[in-house]
């Protein structure tokens, strides 16, 4: 007996619970909306605070998005033996392109080579006095899209190694260059936003301190009637829940902003380049991410404040 009428008690206790939070959860709205300046005020200093390292976030993930399309633009060179004629060295190009990985090859010639060079480098009279040809035969190898920058590295080891081939060069270092610079971006946007999320927590705090300073009174009753502090923070961690909420939505929007001006220009930018690359806009699990760091430094700075100012508020 004794059993069921726990069994009884608790939904009840779990159903006035919802309530409570509910109803805080709509009379801090209502707080905030009574003083819609002030609300609006410190969701725009949130806002531009978090746009800011996901703005960056957003840019780097279009960059990135760019490099692995120029993943694929990776050529590696295969330096031909001068023993290898010219016949050789075409069935080895068309050889190489029938293997797992490979997009395309291209073969230069001996000639083709010295043709290039004389026409790019204006020392024509000089190479004619050399007599013979140094320059030896080239194929390109292009690889496929999907394949990875150890795959790429891989297969070209891997032809180095044929009998006809004296050398063998990838063309990767500028990408490997750029994915380090990737790195360090990245990172440093990591920091940014460690920063500007302290910056957040104190904005926050800032705010509630106020805010409790000015129902002071109101507390003190609410302490001498006996109200546990958990039940006289709650409305302030739901303002706290509300300025991240909305700094979120706010930062959202200069994201998108940004991104809609900087459109036109990457494209015409990228067209000259005959590329038809586009700005990406911030990923559904982006948006989400940005909204639960909102939403969480939002609580954090309200808790950290209020659990503190509590403490000095003592009825007399």
């Amino acid at each position: 007996m004794a059993k069921a009428e726990a069994g009884d008690l608790r939904p009840g206790w779990l159903s006035r619970l919802a309530e409570e939070h509910a109803r805080v959860f709509f009379f801090s709205l209502g707080k905030l909306w009574q003083n819609p300046v002030g609300a609006l005020l410190t969701a725009l200093v949130i806002g531009i605070t978090l746009a800011l390292p996901a703005g960056l976030h957003v840019l780097i993930g279009n960059v990135d998005k760019l490099s692995y399309s120029w993943e694929g633009a990776a050529q590696s060179s295969l330096f031909l033996k001068d023993s290898v004629t010219e016949e050789r060295g075409r069935d080895l190009a068309r050889e190489i392109e029938a293997r797992p990985g490979v997009a395309r090859t291209g073969y230069i010639s001996r000639q083709q080579a010295l043709d290039e060079f004389r026409k790019l480098s204006g020392f024509g009279d000089a190479l004619d006095l050399l007599g013979d040809n140094p320059l030896p035969a080239v194929i390109t190898v292009t690889p496929l899209r999907k394949q990875t920058r150890e795959q790429v590295a891989a297969l070209t080891d891997e032809l180095a190694h044929l009998p006809e081939v004296d050398r063998a060069k990838l063309d990767q270092k500028w990408l490997e260059r750029l994915y380090a610079i990737l790195d360090f971006l990245q990172r440093g946007v990591a920091v940014v936003a460690a920063l500007l999320g302290i910056a957040v927590i104190i904005t926050v705090g800032n705010t509630i301190r106020l805010d409790i300073q000015a129902r002071r009174e109101e507390i003190v009753v609410m302490k001498l009637i006996g109200a546990p502090d958990s039940f006289i923070r709650r409305p302030f961690l739901y303002t706290g829940f509300w300025y991240g909420l909305s700094g979120s939505v706010v930062a959202l929007l200069f994201v998108l902003a940004g991104l809609a001006a900087l459109t036109e220009p990457v494209r015409n930018l990228a067209g000259l380049y005959e590329s038809d690359f586009s700005l990406a806009g911030p990923s559904f699990l982006a948006v989400l991410e940005m909204f639960g760091a909102g939403i969480l430094l939002g609580w954090l700075g309200a808790f950290l404040t209020v659990s503190r100012q509590l403490g000095k508020i003592e009825p007399r």
